[in-house]
């Protein structure tokens, strides 16, 4: 059972009671959202629970806390050593969104995957308001757990998609001062003051705003960009924090927001799904970023009807809204943490 919902509805104890009432046999896995996503709808204050049976596939589920580690890449290399025996074919992660450090969490289960298992998944979310983010595995859910699912068997197929579609513009900056996920300097400046020299009008609207005009980053001349998104901005230090680190001598231009693009965006996600399998898939789970939720606004159901238009009729779709998603880039094998994407993983059984 994969239970996707606001705070409110996951932590109601009757509410979990009534899962274990009507499914007592299933694996539950509870994960709060800025958003739920079911067919080609997305709604508010409420749970979508997709149940799901194999004919050919057995799972099996792990779960820390990431107060019992170190850090975030230790809890990451935990929990695939937890999963690796027994092969899996592909594993699927829900991670606390405010308490975990996605991007090491991601390289974490990147560096102790020597058979390059699919990993995908999201960061759970809190609505807009970035206090606490619940995950749970068959019990009531909690701020800092991550659940790892393992898919085991030779007949499941996977497939998994991740797209932005934010125009970059202006000149690209090298980081030249970072710490982890704040940003202090591009370029020998100070980060934040050349940030607001581009946002014009939008300056005045900070933090909100920097939804807007999120950062591509390229690393270690990588031909593939990833997305970051501004969470804060602190004034007093001059510098901001990102949903993702930011690696000193990484390269970073400004993007800014295409309505269009990032509705087309969510169909070249789901084609992408496609290009392994090559044939309809039963499940697709979206996982959306909550700023491109702020960003599309009203039009928000046309990124989901976007996706489903690919998928058809056929594909049963769940998914939310997220504080980051995880996916491999799409010519590679590891995963990476990214924010900004609609991240599609597809299932399905020969």
């Amino acid at each position: 059972m994969l239970v996707f919902g606001a705070p409110s509805c996951i932590s109601d104890p009757g509410f979990l009671a009534q899962l274990k009432t009507r499914f007592p046999a299933s694996q539950s896995v509870l994960c709060s959202t800025s958003g739920e996503i079911m067919g080609d709808r997305v709604f508010d204050d409420s749970a979508v629970v997709t149940a799901i049976g194999f004919d050919h596939t057995t799972i099996r589920p792990a779960m820390t806390n990431i107060r019992q580690h170190n850090n975030s890449y230790d809890a990451g290399r935990y929990l695939m050593e937890q999963l690796q025996p027994g092969d899996p074919s592909t594993i699927f992660i829900l991670s606390d969104g405010t308490k975990v450090n996605g991007t090491e969490l991601a390289a974490g289960l990147s560096d102790s995957n020597p058979r390059n298992i699919p990993v995908t998944g999201g960061l759970a979310g809190d609505a807009t308001r970035f206090l606490k983010t619940l995950v749970g595995l068959n019990d009531m859910p909690a701020e800092g757990n991550i659940v790892a699912i393992g898919f085991y068997g030779n007949r499941l197929h996977i497939g998994h998609g991740s797209f932005g579609g934010w125009d970059e513009f202006g000149h690209e900056r090298v980081i030249t001062r970072s710490n982890k996920n704040v940003l202090y300097e591009l370029n020998g400046r100070n980060a934040l003051d050349l940030y607001k020299e581009y946002l014009g009008p939008y300056v005045d609207e900070l933090p909100g705003s920097a939804l807007l005009f999120p950062l591509s980053l390229r690393v270690n001349g990588s031909g593939q960009n990833l997305v970051r998104t501004i969470l804060s901005i602190d004034e007093k230090e001059k510098s901001m924090t990102f949903a993702g680190n930011l690696p000193e001598g990484g390269k970073v231009r400004l993007m800014k927001a295409n309505f269009d693009k990032l509705i087309d965006g969510s169909a070249t996600a789901a084609r992408h799904t496609f290009e392994p399998l090559r044939h309809q898939p039963d499940l697709a789970i979206l996982i959306s970023c909550v700023g491109r939720r702020l960003v599309l606004q009203h039009r928000i159901d046309e990124e989901v009807q976007a996706a489903k238009d690919i998928f058809g009729d056929g594909t049963i779709i769940s998914g939310f809204y997220s504080y980051g998603e995880i996916s491999p880039l799409q010519d590679q094998s590891s995963c990476e943490l990214h924010n900004q994407t609609m991240t599609i993983t597809t299932f399905s059984e020969s």
